[in-house]
């Protein structure tokens, strides 16, 4: 099972910008433990992959399997509901934005038993949301696609007109589709309502602060409440 996950393992580790020894201290191990880890010496037992996994951000699945969730595909989703889930002004509440990428991921995986850009979210007081949310947002800033209105503390985001004309490659039809429908429902409609939706779905109630919320449990919504 090593052979499948360690240089998956690696990868996030550095693209997060953390080092062997703060993995090690944090999981419970020596650092030569972790990096014979690494190597794929030797395995962690289920605790220490517990918390390897929550502190990458990713689902154990994700790591015996070696499955890397699709950041390309995830920007584009941000851009696509910056674009079809934005105000008469053009602009949408970053926390709404958040909320509303949860649903597309979430209602995606009710019918399709996977999610559409393969991101873990993360339990936090906001509401879920996947570690690289925010880097994703100032990327996308950085490269001229998108501006945020910092003078706003609920921060605005809009999409430069440069960037309107883009069309998605990663985005199916079908999950177009979706994101379309979810942005209609909720676009005119207040940040709180969809913050309420969410908080109040089966996968946010049940899981505990800080924790990854599996997507299986969305399965066990009722049908009007998946998004």
């Amino acid at each position: 099972m090593i052979n499948q996950y360690f240089k998956l393992i690696k990868k996030i580790r550095i693209e997060k910008v953390l080092n062997q020894e703060e993995i090690a201290e944090k999981i419970g191990i020596s650092r030569s433990s972790y990096i014979s880890f690494e190597q794929g010496k030797t395995e962690l037992n289920f605790s220490q992959m517990v918390k390897l996994s929550n502190i990458l951000g990713i689902s154990l699945e994700e790591v015996e399997s070696g499955a890397k969730p699709n950041n390309e595909k995830y920007k584009e989703m941000i851009l696509a509901y910056v674009r079809k889930g934005s105000s008469v002004d053009g602009k949408i509440l970053k926390t709404k934005l958040a909320k509303m990428l949860y649903l597309a991921d979430f209602a995606w995986f009710y019918d399709h038993l996977n999610s559409m850009s393969g991101m873990q979210y993360r339990r936090i007081k906001y509401g879920p949301v996947p570690d690289i949310y925010f880097r994703a947002i100032d990327e996308l800033e950085a490269s001229g696609k998108i501006s945020i209105d910092h003078k706003n503390e609920m921060l605005l985001i809009s999409e430069n007109e440069s960037s309107r004309k883009r069309t998605f490659k990663e985005i199916s039809k079908e999950e177009m589709k979706l994101i379309g429908k979810i942005a209609r429902k909720w676009k005119d409609r207040k940040t709180n309502e969809i913050v309420h939706f969410t908080h109040n779905q089966l996968p946010y109630k049940i899981c505990s602060p800080d924790e990854i919320i599996p997507y299986e449990l969305i399965t066990q919504e009722d049908p009007e409440y998946v998004y």
